[in-house]
């Protein structure tokens, strides 16, 4: 990938008892060398790609061991397929294996989008490992899609709402179809400045959005991958999740992370977001109870049946009772930014980030 690698940067691929993934990491740093180690995991259509930055600053740092992960069917990690009936537990315990190749046996996780559900995943399945946790515009701790209320109330039994069924076909397609353009308001590339980041945030540097188009077109498509499969519901809006694929790891018929709250030990927790986050909000436009609302999608059968899903509302419902219940977290909520604050706001990012690993929040605190 070296079209792609900043300045800097050096991919490894590295084999594991699942799976060979590829890390990113500075140049001269051994993946399985000595030092406390910070392992960045990326969210849906994305890959590693995206936490170059991040990893260049925090490594220039001197005090951490800065890896960065594809997870299976991203990037340059083998594309094997998506088991959605453990939830996003292939991913975890993918990690647990890259954990294990590497010999570490603690780690700081930062987690972007659904990749924050994977590390809250690991986390459940293995908190001895987990030195401290960091959400960056996390998926709801109950799923993407299908639930209500601060207690994910789950709207139907079979998860209609969520799932495969829930993507952009046309998206779908521009990525198997490896589309760079911006002549559709559904490539890659007007996603990534629509939605992806605030319009308006800033302006992408041409050569960087080049890299986070590639990023994004190395997403394998299909049921076993992107987005997944459906069935059909006699729910509205008539589809729920499938057994295959990433859309339906997030489906709350097996996806619910909010079990952290019972860790008899608990690490500390950053939630950092941007307060124009249009696609992980109470008002997602990614989620089709909302577009119901909006008339988007037509049948809707009203807000008591179907309301949107409140997923900030949600997040912060957990982490107070993780904090309740002996465990602390600092919210960092970042205004004018959108799914992504650690590209929109690069440097704020950074400050946050080495704040939370070098003098963990003591107590819940809420900074705007």
């Amino acid at each position: 990938m070296p079209d792609v690698l900043l300045p800097g940067i050096t991919a490894t691929r590295v084999p594991t008892a699942r799976l060979v993934q590829n890390v990113l990491h500075p140049d001269g740093t051994d993946p399985a060398g000595p030092g406390e180690a910070v392992l960045f995991v990326h969210g849906n259509v994305s890959s590693a790609l995206f936490w170059q930055q991040t990893v260049l600053a925090v490594h220039d740092t001197g005090r951490y061991r800065v890896l960065a992960v594809d997870l299976r069917g991203y990037g340059d990690t083998d594309p094997l397929p998506v088991d959605a009936r453990r939830g996003v537990g292939d991913w975890a315990d993918d990690l647990g294996a890259l954990l294990d190749a590497l010999g570490l046996e603690r780690v700081h996780l930062v987690g972007w989008s659904m990749g924050a559900g994977v590390v809250l995943r690991h986390l459940l399945d293995a908190p001895g490992r987990v030195a401290s946790v960091t959400l960056v515009a996390p998926v709801s701790p109950y799923g993407f899609g299908g639930t209500a209320g601060a207690e994910g109330r789950r709207l139907a039994d079979d998860g209609a709402g969520s799932g495969g069924g829930a993507a952009n076909p046309e998206f779908v397609a521009a990525i198997a179809a490896g589309d760079t353009t911006d002549a559709s308001a559904t490539s890659p590339r007007s996603i990534l400045r629509a939605y992806y980041v605030a319009p308006g945030s800033l302006p992408l540097d041409p050569a960087l959005e080049d890299v986070f188009v590639a990023s994004m077109l190395s997403t394998r498509t299909g049921e076993d991958n992107y987005p997944g499969g459906a069935v059909p519901s006699d729910t509205w809006p008539g589809t729920a999740p499938g057994p295959r694929g990433v859309l339906n790891t997030m489906a709350p018929t097996v996806f619910d992370v909010s079990g952290v709250v019972d860790l008899p030990a608990k690490p500390p927790v950053l939630w950092i977001r941007g307060d124009a986050d249009a696609i992980v909000s109470d008002t997602s436009v990614f989620d089709l109870a909302f577009l119901g609302q909006l008339g988007a999608v037509p049948g809707w059968p009203g807000a008591e049946a179907c309301p949107p899903q409140p997923m900030v509302t949600q997040t912060r419902a957990v982490l107070d009772r993780y904090a309740a219940s002996g465990g602390a977290y600092r919210e960092v909520v970042l205004p004018g930014v959108g799914h992504s604050p650690h590209v929109e706001r690069p440097q704020e990012f950074v400050v946050a980030l080495l704040e939370h690993l070098d003098a963990p929040a003591a107590e819940p605190a809420g900074l705007t």
